[in-house]
């Protein structure tokens, strides 16, 4: 116990290290931008919940890396509280709780990763409240927790919407086991079914506002044909292994594949639950792996109850008399999860924050985000040296980055992809009409299409690259731009609009 208490001590200190002293990834940096606009309901990308996670960090610790990504830091801890309280209530082992609280720590996305800010970190714990919600319901068969697991469903919903691929897990809870004659005639399932869809309602009303957008978008992304790849097969299982730990994947989907077995053999409803709510969006994502390249992020709302198997598991296999040995390898096998984890997660923490080498050049994923603050000061000059009072850019990461660094000071505006940005205020076109600006965009996007149904006149100025540890990640073209006015709300058939684009619905990317 002592072990364990310390080892979560100094992992949560190395993530509040990690969130203060990296810079934010250009997603982050988006993000924040949104948390700017509240009381927005929606975006065209996500739903609203990691805005709110944002403001709430910000109120407190300022415009800051630390207060942006404070949230992360919080939904972690919530989440093993959550988990741990998900064994103890099914198990009533101290031992295996203590696993269950040390496996995210093993794991790199959740043991690091949870203080990158990303919508997943709302939706994360959001699910596992509905799970123990549920599993409250089977403790104490009372149905008003159907109530609370509506509740953190919707939230979960109103935080990422791939998190309705738990939808067939909470189905097969409901009508597999033998209960479920009980359930479908009483009133707290459907009330429960309603309540999630009255917190997920910011999101539908800002769809009816704004012609189904995000919807249309989250759709388009879904069912667009593309060809056969097994290198996308290959992105998605490698992340897996790499995100979740190249000994805890095998350990969890082996524990996984025992508790389905077990769930549905014997109609357990917590063994279904916790089953389905794993292998359903795997299997979901594998498929689509075959034609798309699937996230980072999209399946991380799903392994931490996939850990909660793992736990329960190893304590369920001796009450079922199953051979020692299996008892034995699945415990070292945990073990030896945990161990290598939370080693590995270390040595990733001590590369990004202490080691001065790039080991893995312009791939990296960290590293490939960073140095903006070398284009921000070339920018800032070049301000100062044209006169030019508003900044512009073609891409949503460079927008973020730079509305990051300047916070404010100065007006910084997208041109194209325009139905990113519905029902944003205004960035300040009192000092952008008829002024002139400066364009600020990563090469080749400096060349894009779209300038040619502009009568921008534009003067090229430099050329700034941006590094990190000595290797070029990207070189940026910096413009004088003057007799014009870029449209903030074009129509939806406009290429500066495009977010048919912008989800992948054409084979070729309207540049610019």
């Amino acid at each position: 116990m002592l072990i364990a208490a310390v080892v979560i001590a100094v992992m949560t200190v190395i993530r509040i290290v990690y969130a203060g002293a990296l810079d934010l990834r250009t997603d982050e940096a988006y993000y924040w931008t949104w948390s700017k606009e509240l009381p927005q309901l929606c975006f065209l990308d996500h739903p609203p919940v990691i805005a709110w996670f944002i403001r709430l960090g910000t109120a407190i610790f300022g415009d800051t890396n630390f207060g942006v990504r404070f949230a992360g830091i919080l939904a972690m801890a919530a989440s093993q509280l959550l988990l741990a309280d998900i064994v103890r209530r099914v198990t009533h082992n101290a031992r295996a709780v203590v696993l269950a609280v040390l496996l995210p720590e093993a794991a790199l996305y959740y043991g690091l990763l949870m203080a990158k800010v990303a919508p997943d970190i709302a939706a994360i714990p959001f699910a596992l409240a509905m799970i123990w919600a549920l599993v409250r319901l089977v403790e104490t068969k009372d149905g008003r927790w159907w109530l609370a697991a509506g509740l953190f469903g919707g939230l979960a919903l109103l935080s990422k919407f791939t998190v309705v691929l738990l939808l067939p897990a909470v189905a097969a809870f409901l009508l597999v086991p033998d209960w479920r004659g009980r359930w479908l005639a009483s009133p707290y399932p459907w009330i429960a079914a309603l309540i999630a869809l009255a917190v997920f309602s910011p999101v539908l009303i800002w769809n009816a506002q704004h012609d189904w957008a995000s919807v249309k978008f989250q759709l388009v992304r879904a069912t667009a044909p593309h060809d056969v790849s097994l290198r996308t097969v290959g992105d998605y299982i490698g992340l897996q292994f790499g995100l979740v730990g190249f000994v805890l994947l095998p350990v969890t989907l082996s524990a996984l594949i025992l508790t389905a077995w077990r769930g549905y053999r014997r109609r357990e409803p917590v063994a279904i639950l916790l089953s389905t709510a794993v292998l359903v969006p795997f299997l979901y994502f594998l498929w689509k792996s075959l034609t798309l390249r699937i996230g980072d992020t999209w399946p991380m709302f799903m392994w931490p109850i996939g850990f909660a198997t793992v736990a329960i598991n190893i304590v369920v296999l001796p009450r079922e008399a199953w051979p020692a040995w299996m008892i034995r390898s699945t415990v070292y096998w945990a073990r030896t999860a945990i161990v290598t984890g939370v080693a590995m997660v270390v040595l990733i923490f001590l590369y990004y924050t202490v080691a001065p080498w790039n080991l893995i050049g312009r791939a990296d994923p960290i590293g490939g985000e960073a140095g903006y603050e070398q284009v921000v000061a070339r920018a800032e000059a070049e301000l100062k040296t044209t006169g030019a009072s508003w900044i512009a850019t073609t891409d949503y990461r460079t927008y973020a980055m730079l509305r990051w660094f300047f916070n404010g000071r100065v007006p910084v505006v997208q041109i194209n992809e325009r139905a990113r940005f519905q029902g944003f205020r205004d960035p300040g076109m009192n000092q952008i009409a008829g002024h002139t600006g400066l364009y600020v965009g990563r090469e080749p996007d400096n060349t894009g299409a779209i300038w040619a149904e502009t009568t921008a006149k534009r003067e090229p100025l430099e050329r700034v690259q941006r590094t990190w540890r000595g290797v070029v990640m990207d070189t940026y073209a910096l413009e004088k731009l003057t007799g014009w006015t870029p449209e903030l709300a074009p129509p939806p058939d406009s290429l500066f609009y495009q977010w048919r684009w912008l989800a992948g619905e054409f084979d070729h990317v309207a540049s610019g």
